[in-house]
């Protein structure tokens, strides 16, 4: 049974996971309205901007997600090591164990880049940014944190591409093991 939608953010779930699946070109308001249940004038009546407005919509739901359970644990745990913990647990928990494709990952490699460019950006700078900030608190030098902060946050990226691309879901999780051991 579909959940009653009432206001914009009901939907933001199911577009989210729309986008997910097709990508932002292959999201059609067909295919929206399909797996929303509204149709085309409720669609506009909550993202007058269209189909850009519901993407940019999901990225700022990835991003305020990403910031209260990732980036802000990082930056303001007490003890570092425990927020870095705290963000491998977070992300498995966000990708489904190397089930579910990263948005942001797939906007950025897909045509649609430049159109979301800002946030895209934001998205993989605020995360390095916050590891490499813990990474340095936890006692690590500022070249060997920026690059381990790096190396992470690609590591992640690269094994859910991985995972995807070999239907192997657990290689999400040894991966994700392997850079919690860099991360000690």
């Amino acid at each position: 049974m579909m959940k009653l939608i009432r206001e914009r953010s009901d939907v933001l779930p199911l577009l989210t996971e729309v986008f997910r699946t097709h990508g932002y070109e292959g999201t059609s308001l067909a295919l929206i309205s399909q797996h929303t249940g509204l149709g085309k004038g409720s669609l506009y009546n909550f993202f007058p901007g269209g189909k850009e407005e519901m993407a940019a919509a999901v990225l700022d739901g990835i991003d305020r997600w990403f910031r209260i359970h990732v980036f802000d644990p990082l930056r303001s745990h007490e003890d570092p090591r425990a927020g870095i913990r705290a963000m491998f647990e977070a992300t498995d928990r966000y990708f489904h164990s190397g089930e579910r494709v990263c948005i942001v990952g797939v906007f950025a490699l897909s045509d649609v880049r430049d159109r979301f460019a800002a946030r895209i950006n934001a998205y993989f700078s605020a995360w390095q940014d916050a590891l490499a900030d813990a990474l340095r608190r936890a006692g690590r030098d500022e070249a060997s944190a920026e690059d381990l902060a790096e190396e992470i946050v690609a590591g992640i990226q690269g094994a859910l591409v991985a995972a995807r691309a070999l239907g192997d879901h657990t290689l999400f999780g040894r991966r994700l093991e392997r850079m919690k051991s860099l991360a000690e």
